[in-house]
């Protein structure tokens, strides 16, 4: 009996270490979930969102994007992750091939509902809540809700990480987006031309924060993401820069 109840439990800890590493990292296989659809036919209205990338368009991000349920989110460490998803088992709504998305924002759970009955979001359920288009790529409009499985993939991206800056005197919030390679950031440190390296707090989605005086300093960033991985844009902004202002730092190859 005791020898049973250690192999059960060593089942479930090599299924709970497949689960982990198939949200943050690659290589892990292919997981099974849910995907429905939101924001239009134009995908319009999944500008916004929880991860704090406004304008998709102008982000780069376009169409291909989603929404991810509690189970994903991560409380928003996996804003800008990278997902392949196929649609499965089901011959009369899938559509052959594959889409890669940019996590740009949250499914919230709807705990009026069951989870197999319009609730798709609530804990502990995988689901990905698709722009209109990039869902319609894997299965028809009609479907509503489909099974697919999906799998962490690098994120492939034009030009360097950008870093919006916004706030004020004493309040510092970059947004950080176009990441590639993992996609998710962990991690910001910010160094002023006058200052040290200081670490950033994450306000929300992929906004970091920093309440120091760095007014009239060439600023670099040092950002981590969820694989380790780091990488720094040096004087990335002049020291003439002002709020509202992008730059454009190194990448992750």
């Amino acid at each position: 009996m005791f020898m049973k109840r250690i192999d059960l439990l060593g089942i479930f800890l090599l299924g709970f270490a497949a689960m982990a590493s198939s949200v943050h990292g690659y290589d892990a296989g292919w997981v099974n979930a849910h995907a429905t659809f939101y924001g239009g036919s134009d995908a319009s209205g999944t500008m916004g969102g929880a991860c704090g990338y406004g304008n998709l368009y102008s982000q780069g991000y376009g169409t291909n994007t989603a929404a991810l349920s509690t189970a994903l989110f991560n409380n928003g460490l996996s804003c800008g992750a990278c997902f392949e998803i196929r649609c499965q088992s089901d011959g009369a709504w899938c559509l052959p091939g594959a889409i890669v998305v940019t996590a740009t924002n949250f499914c919230p759970p709807n705990n009026a509902l069951p989870n197999n009955a319009g609730g798709w979001c609530n804990p502990p359920l995988h689901h990905f809540d698709l722009s209109q288009p990039i869902f319609q790529r894997i299965a028809h409009y009609k479907a509503g809700v489909v099974p697919v499985s999906y799998r962490r993939v690098p994120c492939k991206r034009r030009g360097g990480i950008r870093f919006t800056i916004n706030g004020h005197s004493y309040f510092n919030l970059v947004l950080v987006t176009n990441v590639g390679g993992a996609g998710d950031v962990h991690s910001v440190a910010v160094k002023g031309s006058r200052t040290r390296w200081q670490q950033m707090s994450r306000n929300w989605g992929q906004n970091w924060q920093s309440n120091n005086l760095l007014n009239g300093q060439a600023l670099s960033f040092k950002v981590t993401a969820s694989d380790g991985r780091i990488v720094v844009s040096n004087n990335v902004a002049p020291a003439s820069w002002s709020f509202g202002q992008t730059f454009t730092g190194r990448q992750f190859r």
